[in-house]
């Protein structure tokens, strides 16, 4: 009898992998028929209210005689105004754990509360003995965020009292991850570029004395060296960074996870998983690669309608990757204004004229001037269409050279600190798993034994 020759993997799923886009599709007016909402918004972009807070208010609309009218974007930290905040400790000190201390207890510190949390961070900034060999350094991988969560997740063996889900052991835990997240993205990214890329490998510890951007500079480059300025413009993305909101992705999969009694790292890992995403944390690098390819594709960059024409071919979807997205405009609440752009904005300026790159600054600044009015001519926009936050957070890390494969991670570091205030938030107040529904219009089948089967 002749032996029949097996399926490859790779040929069994280009088949089974059509079968499932049809089994699978769902018409989408059965969305509209049965007023389900994709994606928990409706079509004018309000969320499904899932629950409550007081970390953080996010406001992009205002009522006026009863009428919902977009307005300019404002973001609020436990009460302050996000705008406030960053006027308020830049040029005087780091904010990044002044205002972690702030989400996380719900009230700026004073000198002495400060220091004593600087100090509390500064001596959980160590991993287990020989830690980065045997985990970070093993099977390093391009994907920084993918070896966080592994090395995340290989943390929780290190803790004796991993599943205690009293909040004094659950802050402690978090106050560890904050404090090392740095060092696990850091050196994951110098593993990779040793085994992968062939350069000298080298681990820097953090210094005690020095704020967390400062540190993160510290131990990415070879010779320690950064401007003040460097570390003040990388200090202020963290914080601006830093929280969104509880219905953000990688915020609500905290809150699921944690509403199912898992433990901080499995939360933590999960919530990184979600945050890598091209539709959330990883959108500031489709922003660099764009603009490098509008760089490439406009002859003359001082010409305006050269650059419109450019923008008009990615919503077209004839040019970089053909998605049809313009990167880093528009946000799924904010309406005529990101305000973590607008404060950003100013001192991405000061960063580019230190680094001699003002031109390039300019390009920015014209995109961000002229998308939203390509966008207007050809999409129907319930709102207004502005700049994001990660519309300048991808120039800012190339500007610091930071490569690419960390842009990521280094929101990833930031937002860790709201993960976290949500964990403790939905642990203290609701004890009930988070489990929303679907409804199923599946149709029923008589079943049928194997042999009648054709």
């Amino acid at each position: 009898m002749e032996q029949k020759e097996k399926m490859s993997l790779v040929e069994y799923t280009d088949i089974y992998g059509k079968i499932c886009e049809n089994t699978d599709l769902i018409s989408a007016e059965l969305f509209d028929e049965y007023g389900v909402k994709r994606g928990l918004r409706d079509k004018n972009g309000n969320g499904v209210l899932s629950g409550l807070t007081h970390i953080s208010k996010i406001e992009a609309f205002k009522n006026v005689d009863g009428k919902k009218v977009p307005c300019d974007g404002k973001l609020w930290y436990r009460g302050y105004s996000v705008i406030d905040l960053v006027k308020g400790f830049h040029g005087e000190r780091f904010g990044y754990e002044e205002i972690a201390y702030l989400l996380l207890f719900g009230r700026l510190p004073n000198l002495r509360e400060l220091d004593e949390f600087k100090g509390v961070l500064n001596a959980s900034r160590t991993l287990p003995t020989n830690f980065t060999r045997d985990v970070i350094m093993k099977a390093p991988s391009k994907d920084i965020m993918n070896s966080m969560t592994k090395s995340v997740l290989t943390l929780a063996s290190y803790d004796e009292n991993m599943g205690d889900q009293s909040i004094s052991n659950v802050l402690r835990q978090c106050l560890q991850l904050i404090a090392v997240l740095p060092m696990l993205a850091v050196y994951g990214y110098h593993a990779f570029n040793h085994y992968e890329g062939g350069d000298s490998f080298y681990i820097h510890r953090p210094d005690e004395n020095l704020s967390t951007a400062e540190n993160i500079l510290l131990m990415l480059r070879p010779d320690k060296v950064y401007t003040e300025l460097e570390a003040k413009v990388l200090d202020i993305a963290l914080v601006l960074h830093m929280e969104h909101g509880g219905g953000n992705n990688s915020t609500f999969t905290t809150r699921v996870v944690s509403s199912a009694g898992s433990d901080t790292y499995s939360v933590v890992a999960a919530a990184l998983s979600s945050l890598k995403g091209p539709k959330h944390g990883g959108a500031n690098i489709k922003v660099v690669e764009m603009m490098r390819d509008l760089r490439e594709q406009v002859n003359d960059l001082n010409d305006e309608e050269a650059i419109r024409d450019y923008l008009g071919k990615l919503l077209d979807k004839q040019a970089f990757d053909k998605k049809g997205l313009i990167y880093g405009m528009g946000h799924a609440v904010y309406s005529l204004s990101d305000p973590r752009a607008r404060v950003f904005k100013s001192f991405v300026e000061r960063l580019a004229k230190a680094k001699g790159r003002d031109e390039e600054f300019q390009i920015y600044s014209a995109v961000e001037r002229l998308a939203p009015e390509v966008i207007a001519e050809k999409r129907k926009i319930y709102k207004g269409v502005s700049a994001n936050v990660d519309f300048y957070s991808g120039f800012v890390y190339n500007m610091l050279d930071i490569p690419l494969e960390l842009y990521t991670p280094i929101f990833a570091m930031a937002r860790i600190v709201g993960w976290s205030a949500h964990r403790i938030e939905e642990l203290v107040n609701v004890d009930k798993i988070i489990r929303p529904a679907y409804l199923s219009i599946m149709e029923e089948k008589e079943y049928r034994s194997l042999e009648d089967r054709i």
